[in-house]
């Protein structure tokens, strides 16, 4: 016998799983008072088992992870919105073709603008696929899984990020959540890395406990809300600092006065240096790499 390999003194869980369903049928044994409670799956969705679903959401992952030798990853996020040049081009011609049938609609001259506006941000999603191609083709030198790229598995921005690890020919994450309208991981997450979650801090957690870096592209709400809880996190010393860059000076001094925040007092100027901004994948790669590697 190996001797690194532990002698299991007690049945597994799965052989006692396997015991109990040669159990004899009867009453007492078709009762759900009888089932083993971690094959009990109305035991398990109880509210009062909210704690053990965390640990399990949160171990999950973690063990997936590690038995995959992933130690370090690179966070991107990014709008759902914003989809490749080609389908951005092709939903702009369609809205401008409806827009022109019906030029009284306001509601369509509305749609019209926001599709420009999506379609120029289409250059985010080429710059999100390069980024994440350049990454990983760093990380797949000596063969170790060093700066995994990990988005949040859904279209946009996190399936360009996915997407540009796959053209690299290397592994990505992808964190996905249960939403009440239909929500489904893009096709260029490395399944075995593809991850689903039922509570958000649980997913929030997954995102920054392996993370070098975190980088943010044009986004919403998710967007938002990601990026301040790591800067509240940076800020406050919960987590060491790590780059977080936000691609798209433009659009952030656009949606964010953070000066503003400095003038009416309620953060301080060095807390400005917590973040840079970003144009470019190369120059976002450089950033991340002087960081790590270059001190």
């Amino acid at each position: 016998m190996d001797s690194d390999t532990p002698e299991h003194v007690f049945p597994t869980a799965e052989d006692d799983l396997s015991a109990a369903k040669l159990t004899a049928n009867t009453a007492q044994t078709r009762s759900a008072s009888y089932r083993l409670a971690y094959a009990d799956k109305e035991f398990l969705l109880r509210d009062e088992l909210r704690a053990v679903r965390l640990q399990l959401e949160l171990l999950k992952p973690d063990l997936l992870q590690q038995q995959n030798g992933i130690n370090s990853t690179v966070v991107i996020f990014g709008s759902a919105r914003v989809p490749d040049k080609q389908t951005s081009e092709r939903n702009l011609r369609q809205i401008s073709k409806l827009a022109n049938e019906n030029p009284s609609d306001t509601e369509l001259r509305r749609k019209l603008q926001i599709t420009k506006r999506i379609a120029e941000k289409s250059r985010y999603y080429e710059e999100a696929r390069e980024l994440a191609r350049t990454i990983t083709a760093h990380s797949q030198q000596g063969g170790e899984c060093h700066l995994v790229v990990i988005t949040g598995g859904g279209p946009g921005i996190m399936e360009a990020a996915n997407r540009g690890a796959m053209d690299a020919q290397g592994k990505s994450i992808g964190l996905n959540i249960v939403l009440p309208f239909e929500q489904r991981p893009n096709a260029y997450i490395t399944p075995e890395l593809c991850f689903q979650f039922h509570y958000f801090a649980i997913r929030k957690m997954h995102f920054l406990k392996r993370a070098k870096a975190l980088v943010a592209f044009p986004g919403g709400f998710g967007t938002l809300d990601e990026l301040f809880e790591t800067l509240t996190l940076i800020q406050t010393k919960k987590v060491r600092a790590v780059p977080v860059l936000l691609f798209g000076k433009d659009y952030w001094q656009r949606i964010i006065n953070f000066e503003a925040m400095v003038e009416e007092g309620v953060i301080d100027s060095k807390d400005l240096a917590l973040f840079e901004y970003v144009d470019n994948a190369q120059h976002a790669w450089q950033l991340i790499k002087h960081f790590h590697y270059d001190n």
